[in-house]
Parts: C-alpha cells; sequence; structure tokens
C-alpha cells in the first residue's frame, strides 16, 4: 500500500508542476512519442498530442516557432488517393493550412511582413477565430543569389519501387535542373551501405551532364544516412558562396539501417551540421517503411523545408511552381501572441504542436526557429474564446502579434509588433485567406476526429473552400475541393 501511495503522491506532484509551469501549454503539445510506428501502415510518425485550451488569466503569451513545412499535406492526399485511411499522427494541420499560398500582401521594408484578423469560428460560432498571415518578400528569378545545392539521394534497396527513387529521377530532371542556372552549381552524392559523389559541382549551364549522373543512378544496398548526410555538409562547404544559397536537399524514404538512425540523434548532427551556414531541405518519398517523424525534424533543424513527393503532381509544385522555397529570406522566425485578459478568456493555438516555445525564447538568439522562403506564406490559426458581456471590443486591443526574425546570414533578430482588434466579423464576412485557411484546418480537425472539431463536416469544408478560391494561383484550391470527394469521414 506504502508503495501505491507513493506513485500516486508522485503523479499529483507532477500534475501541479505542470499546472503550474509558464510553459504550460507547450509542455502538454509536444510529441509525447517520437518515431512511433503506425501499426496499420508500419510508417513511422511523432505521436501529437493536440493543444488545448489555456486561460488566458493564467498564461496570457502563447510563443511558437513558424513551420513553413508541406509534407503532410501530400501524405494525406496519398492515402486518401488510395483509398486508405489517414493516420490521426499523419495530421500536422498547420502543414496542410501551408501547403496552399495566401494573397497577402508584400512586405515593406523588411524581407518578412506580418498581418492579422479576426471572425467568428465556423465549427464553434461561440468561439472566434484568428488568422496570422506571414509572407516572405517576393524575388524575381533573376535577381536570386547564386546557388550551391547538393543533391543527396538515397540509392539503397528500399528505394528501387516506383514511387521511390525512379520518381525522384523523372521529378529531378524534368522539372528541377530546367530552373538551374548557368551561374547555379549542384553536386550529387549518393548513399547505399556507402556514400559516394556521383556527380561534382557542376555549372546550370551544363544540364546534360546533371541529367545523365541522375537517370545514372540505381538502388542496391543498405542505408547509411548519416554519412551521407556529413558528404554532403563537406561537398556544399568546399563549394560555398559567400552570401549565396548553400543547401543540401536530401530525398529518402527515410529508412535508415546503417550507422546513426535515432531521430534524436541525426537532430544533434544536423544541429551541428546548421552552424556552416548550410541549409537542409527534406524530401520524403514510398509507403510502407516511410518516416515521417525524422524527415519532419531534421529538416526542421536543418533551417529548411519539409515536403512529401508522391507522384509528378507534386514533383511541378515543388520543382517549378514554387521553386522559390530553396530561397530563404529570413531564418529563426518566431511569433508571440499576447492576449488581452480583459477581452480573451482562453484561446488554443490549432496544429503547430511541435513547435511551441517558452515565453523566454522568444527574445534568445541562440533558440532555433522556422525559415521563409522567396515569397513564401505562412499562416496560423487560434480559437479563441472571449469574456462574456463584453460590447466594446473594438475599443481596445484584443491581441498583440510579436514577431521576430534574423536575415539569413545574420544571429540578431530583428522585432516586429502588430495590434489587432475585434469587430465581431461573421465568417462569411472574414477575407478569403481566412475562409479558405479554416476549410483546410477543419479537415485537419476531422481527419483527426479531434475534439476540437466543433458542428465541422466535409460539406462544410467544401462550401467554406469553394467560396474562397479567387485567389488560386496553379489551381491547388480547386485541387483540394476535388481532394474532398475521396473523404470518408
Amino acid at each position: 500500500m506504502n508503495k501505491v501511495l507513493a506513485s500516486v503522491v508522485v503523479c499529483c506532484c507532477m500534475l501541479l508542476i505542470l499546472q503550474s509551469c509558464d510553459n504550460y501549454g507547450s509542455m502538454y503539445s509536444t510529441s509525447v512519442n517520437p518515431e512511433y510506428s503506425d501499426n496499420i501502415t508500419g510508417e513511422k510518425y511523432d505521436t501529437i498530442v493536440e493543444n488545448p485550451f489555456v486561460d488566458v488569466r493564467e498564461q496570457p503569451v502563447s510563443t511558437f516557432s513558424i513551420d513553413c513545412d508541406g509534407g503532410s499535406y501530400s501524405n494525406m492526399r496519398r492515402f486518401l488517393n488510395s483509398g486508405s485511411a489517414v493516420p490521426a499522427n499523419a495530421i500536422r494541420t498547420e502543414e496542410l493550412v501551408n501547403y496552399f499560398q495566401y494573397n497577402y500582401p508584400e512586405p515593406v521594408g523588411a524581407p518578412v511582413g506580418v498581418s492579422g484578423e479576426l471572425c467568428i469560428c465556423p465549427w464553434n460560432t461561440e468561439h472566434k477565430l484568428i488568422r496570422i498571415g506571414i509572407k516572405g518578400r517576393s524575388i524575381a528569378r533573376e535577381q536570386m543569389p547564386n546557388s550551391n545545392i547538393v543533391l543527396l539521394i538515397d540509392v539503397s534497396g528500399s528505394m528501387s519501387d516506383d514511387d521511390k527513387l525512379p520518381l525522384i529521377k523523372k521529378a529531378l530532371t524534368t522539372y528541377f535542373v530546367p530552373q538551374m542556372r548557368e551561374r547555379d552549381k549542384l553536386a550529387i552524392v549518393t548513399y547505399a551501405g556507402a556514400d559516394k559523389l556521383a556527380l561534382g559541382s557542376t555549372s546550370g549551364s551544363n544540364k546534360q551532364a546533371i541529367i545523365n549522373a541522375i537517370n545514372g543512378l540505381g538502388a542496391g544496398g543498405g542505408t547509411a544516412g548519416a554519412k551521407g548526410i556529413t558528404s554532403a555538409y563537406d561537398i556544399a562547404r568546399q563549394n560555398f558562396i559567400e552570401g549565396g544559397n548553400n543547401r543540401v536537399i536530401l530525398l529518402t524514404d527515410g529508412d535508415f539501417n546503417i550507422g546513426i538512425n535515432s531521430t534524436d540523434d541525426l537532430v544533434k548532427l544536423i544541429e551541428e551540421k546548421r552552424k556552416t551556414g548550410i541549409f537542409l531541405s527534406t524530401i520524403g518519398v514510398g509507403t510502407g517503411n516511410y518516416n515521417d517523424a525524422m524527415m519532419e525534424q531534421i529538416a526542421d533543424h536543418g533551417n529548411g523545408i519539409y515536403e512529401y513527393m508522391d507522384d509528378m503532381y507534386q514533383a511541378k509544385k515543388m520543382f517549378a511552381d514554387e521553386y522559390s522555397k530553396y530561397y530563404t529570406v529570413a531564418k529563426d522566425v518566431k511569433v508571440q501572441v499576447v492576449f488581452n485578459p480583459q477581452i480573451v478568456k482562453q484561446y488554443r493555438l490549432i496544429g503547430y504542436e511541435n513547435r511551441i516555445l517558452s515565453k523566454e525564447q522568444f527574445t534568445d538568439d541562440s533558440t532555433d526557429a522556422g525559415d521563409i522562403s522567396a515569397g513564401q506564406t505562412v499562416t496560423a490559426l487560434y480559437e479563441i474564446e472571449t469574456v462574456p458581456y463584453r460590447t466594446d471590443l473594438s475599443v481596445e486591443t484584443t491581441f498583440t502579434i510579436d514577431f521576430r526574425y534574423k536575415e539569413p546570414n545574420s544571429t540578431t533578430s530583428v522585432p516586429l509588433s502588430l495590434d489587432i482588434h475585434d469587430y465581431n466579423v461573421p465568417f462569411a464576412s472574414a477575407s478569403e485567406d481566412t475562409r479558405f485557411a479554416s476549410s483546410v484546418a477543419a479537415l485537419g480537425l476531422i481527419l483527426r476526429d479531434s475534439k476540437y472539431k466543433g458542428t465541422a463536416t466535409k460539406a462544410d469544408v467544401q462550401k467554406w473552400a469553394t467560396a474562397a478560391r479567387t485567389f488560386d494561383p496553379n489551381n491547388y484550391r480547386s485541387d483540394f475541393i476535388s481532394l474532398l470527394a475521396k473523404v470518408n469521414k
């Protein structure tokens, strides 16, 4: 009985500690089981515990790192297109929302700009919805800095399937290589049981040599991914361009089985390499043994983006329509929202579960955070409950958006700030950007069978999204509406 009593006391103490912690929201919202293997698919995902509602009187400040990744959306689409159920832990709602571009104003006098909007929440009309929008400065293709890119390609035995190495080869030769300019350089490192320099750093003017090297790749052997990563960084460092775009792009199913293979150890490796000023982006492929958990985490810690490529449609989006994503205009971008307790009773950040930061980390320039690329938009949504019987909401600031970013080659952050007022805007009168982002977020809540989904249905999502696509570059919003037909929930 004494042991049982002791256990109960320990548990109670832990709960009290958590409840009194200034960073309460982040402690409850981080992934709790890294590299969880889904029982049905065998693929690896982090277990996601959704952000809870937070009492503003106890914690009026919410801080997080932005997330520009889109990998979760295309991975979700892969499941829907195959008629399979989407694992709940494959849904990172912020990545669904940020798969799409939004019509945010171009930054003025800075590489990034921030805007905000507030309206009635469509799935819980007793609550309201906040939309925070961030836009990276657009740069004309000819004015983008010179690139030093190293493609790190997994050619191990697990990559022989049609949706892996063959898809990578076709995608690169069809869409990526044509983007290379004469003043850009590209090298190719491959890895299986050992790493190999398949192509030394080559000018973009010699596209045929690059294409020939890619077409000559074949799959076979084990997967010494960490050794390949080290070699790719070495090649990138040897060809480093001061003030340029220095980047490693890893293409793999993430099934590392030789050498370092745990996500934690790989993250430590990437964090060390990040100090060189070389950015790392990851592109995942394949099914069955796919390691989403690892791919997302090492891109996040490598100052890059994470994408999943399920077909040539996605290849065109990543390598042609949105090629500017490989040019960073601001790094370590952090958002801190300060809520007015006289107006806001509680709030919930939708998604960003593994991007939560403490209040102190916002001003700590040693804290790593997300990065934003040329012309890229980033969206975050909060659901809030306001204090009852307030009729003069527009008189006071409802919340303040504080924002910090660093120039790509800087170690010092620059602050921005924006006050937002509540004017009781109905959802139907909100901007198209807010309405479309809300529809995508609602789908994420539905697919996760979230306890926060309120009254949202697939029919609602279709109605909201259909009425919010005047701005639709490359028809991706229209394609989202078509995809809804394959949602069974």
